[in-house]
């Protein structure tokens, strides 16, 4: 079953779930049934936050506080894991590591920080299989700067992907080995905000704010806007000059924020491609204008956002560590024995996620690092470090994810100002989960 056959839903409003806070400040995981493929398949049975997927776009000012209480209504246990933030180590989500397990059926945790970073971030479970994010359980943190640019929309699009048979009903082989040990879990469906897209309503004249969020475990999407002109004005929620971006490329656990102007004619339509995989590419969804007046003629230059209150690495002095990925299919590794299920390696070393083991690195608080990342397989890799933000060289991008090409290398630049024992893995969780993590202790 190809995605085409499921585009059936026509004209929709993408802005699902609505913005806001959680309600009474509580986040609770249950199954639920939601229509995913549209009217004429039956609805899929998923995991969700406050009963929809992805959960609610929860929305805040820099410099507030977040609190929220998760409500585990799940026949298995769960976290939070809250993805590109800068928090106190033990909010990080991670089970067995920052925090023990939410137990199900009725367990409860309350997660409570500052937010000193603007920007678009998201929210998952961190548990060592990728079940959970693939049942649905994610969604949008938004936090709006104090001076937010001026738009007519400001738009979250959670892109997801599902492994579904002709009756919608969700795959759940969730660790296969063969879909582990080469890209992951590519599924068959992608959807926009839990739906499967045709089109899209804009005006001429709107200049919209898109928030791209990839929360597939394993899907890399490769945007473009036929007709238009989208500018990058954020990655991983830290602002860049704003720079024309023909194709936006987000790996899992990336996010790009476009400032999108509307600048065609009233009536017209035009194509959103994701060509990432260019065998099998594909219309996500149609921008349809509006046969209307447009709302004006000409659009009013950008500027860059306000930089976040991040620590700038000092390049000179920074400490060097090289850190290189190797494994995956015809690897070496052998999935046998204790490394039954490990496909891949950090330093020549499968880890499981959550076991007992030293870290990787040990970093002295407040001094610079720069990493050399090695991608020594044949495999796409995005490598997340939790709790800091790192500058990627060359150039002044900031972020939390940086994607490796098969065959490559990258370095990134940090300092390490935020205590307790970190996370460094391949954000496509199929390879977490087999082996692709490590942990970093900042002392």
């Amino acid at each position: 079953m190809n995605r085409r056959q499921f585009l059936s839903l026509g004209a929709l409003a993408l802005a699902r779930p609505a913005a806001g806070q959680a309600p009474g400040g509580r986040l609770r995981v249950a199954p639920v049934r939601q229509s995913l493929a549209g009217p004429a398949h039956p609805a899929t049975d998923v995991w969700a936050y406050n009963g929809t997927v992805p959960g609610p776009a929860l929305r805040y000012r820099q410099g507030e506080r977040l609190r929220l209480e998760v409500e585990n209504a799940l026949g298995a246990e769960t976290t939070v894991h809250w993805h590109g933030v800068r928090l106190p180590n033990a909010m990080d989500g991670v089970p067995h590591v920052t925090q023990a397990p939410i137990a199900a059926r009725g367990g409860r945790f309350t997660y409570e920080f500052d937010l000193p970073d603007a920007g678009t971030f998201w929210y998952h479970p961190h548990l060592g299989n990728p079940e959970q994010v693939s049942r649905g359980l994610y969604g949008a943190l938004v936090v709006e700067e104090r001076e937010p640019p001026e738009v007519a929309r400001d738009l979250v699009w959670v892109l997801s992907d599902w492994e579904l048979d002709r009756e919608a009903r969700l795959d759940e082989e969730f660790l296969n080995p063969m879909a582990a040990s080469h890209d992951g879990r590519i599924g068959n469906t992608v959807t926009l905000n839990g739906v499967v897209p045709e089109s899209f309503a804009v005006r001429a004249g709107e200049r919209l704010r898109l928030r791209l969020v990839n929360a597939s475990s394993a899907r890399i999407y490769a945007l473009t806007f036929e007709g238009h002109a989208p500018m990058v004005i954020a990655y991983d929620g830290h602002p860049v000059a704003p720079q024309p971006a023909a194709r936006v490329v987000l790996g899992p656990g990336m996010r790009a924020d476009l400032m999108l102007d509307c600048a065609a004619q009233p009536g017209s339509r035009h194509r959103v491609i994701d060509s990432f995989y260019r065998r099998n590419a594909y219309e996500l969804l149609r921008l349809e204008y509006r046969d209307e007046t447009p709302l004006r003629r000409s659009f009013p230059p950008l500027r860059m956002l306000r930089t976040n209150p991040v620590a700038r690495p000092d390049l000179a002095r920074a400490l060097r560590h090289r850190v290189v990925f190797g494994g995956g299919a015809m690897g070496a590794v052998p999935s046998q024995g204790e490394h039954k299920g490990m496909f891949w390696t950090v330093n020549g070393k499968p880890i499981r996620e959550h076991d007992h083991h030293a870290p990787l690195l040990e970093l002295k608080s407040r001094q610079s690092y720069l990493l050399e990342l090695v991608n020594d397989t044949a495999w796409h890799h995005p490598i997340h470090l939790h709790g800091h933000a790192f500058r990627v060289l060359p150039g002044e991008r900031w972020g939390d994810t940086v994607l490796l090409e098969p065959k490559s290398r990258a370095e990134i630049a940090f300092v390490a100002d935020n205590p307790g024992d970190w996370m460094l893995h391949c954000h496509v969780l199929e390879h977490q989960a087999s082996g692709m993590m490590a942990m970093v202790r900042v002392i």
